[in-house]
């Protein structure tokens, strides 16, 4: 065992250390009754600060986690299966597919169920669309195959966002539209919660239990033949699991971009390697990484930040830092 290997159960354990205190925080932080973090003792005796908690946000902060860890893990499997450091989730359509069922249901007028149940079927209709495309493909390997039909089917379900956008009511449904697909956690209840947690909660789960297996989807499909692997059903397996994940906390919590890209990222260099436990380092660091900035989204100004823009805003920061840093490469070897 190598000495970065030996080391990773440590880091991982310092990490969900950091991850448990940052919760508690995110939950004490806000701007009632005071801008700021609140005393715990004062919630003994403000009933009040003592519902606000426990009903509004404690069910966020337990939304972030579940937002953050499921992002994270499915980001850093499907860059193990697509052996590509600048691959997401957006890249299978799965995000824009979510994209498309939520305004569908908000043009025709579903409840929170209804937005919930399209976005997510359009999710996984979009995965299916990606693979189905890709059988028919008769040129490059299986790898470029998906990955070039779910450019495809990403374009398609934007475009078709777009023409919702453009028919939609300006005054009602368009506001309503924009704001979801900018992501954020405002709207999250625990009844919301308990409909996407089972889902997601699967996802992360299988990733992190197959994290050996997933390890071995980024070598060419002859060498993880020989190492045991059967590749086609274990990338079948990966991006179902992957895919279900995202779609779950996608229609929970809008679009939230570039978390599936940088995480793992960082998750490797915290780690100080790119094997199996990239995937449960990146479900912690991803938890961490969206509960610190839905927390500066909700807190730090009067008015509330959508999430995607914090999310945005810090992941384009941190990639311009490690690429300037020549932590990420993107060359061929």
């Amino acid at each position: 065992m190598t000495e970065p290997s030996r080391k990773a159960p440590g880091r991982l354990a310092a990490s969900l250390v950091i991850l448990l205190a940052a919760t508690a925080a995110a939950l004490l932080f806000g701007r009632y009754p005071s801008p700021g973090f609140i005393n715990p003792g004062t919630l003994l005796e403000d009933p009040l600060a003592l519902r606000v908690v426990l009903l509004v946000r404690l069910p966020r902060t337990l939304g972030a986690l579940l937002l953050g860890a499921a992002l994270g893990a499915s980001g850093a499997a499907l860059q193990f299966v697509f052996a590509n450091p600048l691959v997401d989730a957006g890249f299978l359509g799965v995000s824009q597919g979510a994209s498309f069922g939520a305004a569908l249901a908000m043009v025709l007028g579903g409840g929170s169920l209804a937005l919930f149940g399209s976005a997510f079927g359009f999710a996984i209709l979009a995965l299916g669309m990606s693979v189905a495309m890709a059988g028919r493909i008769r040129f490059g390997g299986a790898v470029l195959r998906l990955l070039l039909s779910g450019i495809a089917v990403s374009a398609f379900f934007s475009a078709l966002v777009a023409l919702l956008k453009y028919g939609a009511d300006p005054l009602k449904t368009l506001p309503e539209i924009t704001y979801w697909l900018m992501g954020g956690l405002s709207a999250v209840t625990w009844k919301t919660l308990s409909i996407a947690a089972p889902i997601a909660a699967v996802s992360i789960i299988g990733l992190v239990a197959l994290r050996w297996r997933t390890a071995l989807l980024s070598l060419d499909e002859a060498t993880a033949a020989s190492l045991g692997a059967r590749p086609r059903l274990e990338r079948t397996v990966v991006l179902g699991l992957a895919a279900a994940g995202v779609a779950a906390v996608t229609a929970m919590a809008g679009v939230v971009a570039w978390v599936g890209l940088i995480v793992p990222h960082i998750a490797r260099l915290v780690l100080r390697g790119d094997g199996s436990p990239t995937v449960p380092g990146s479900a912690i660091l991803g938890a961490l990484f969206v509960v610190v900035c839905d927390a500066l989204s909700r807190g730090l100004f009067s008015g509330e930040l959508p999430l995607g823009v914090t999310t945005s805003l810090a992941g384009t920061v941190a990639f311009f830092a490690l690429l300037v840093g020549r932590r990420i490469n993107v060359e061929r070897g």
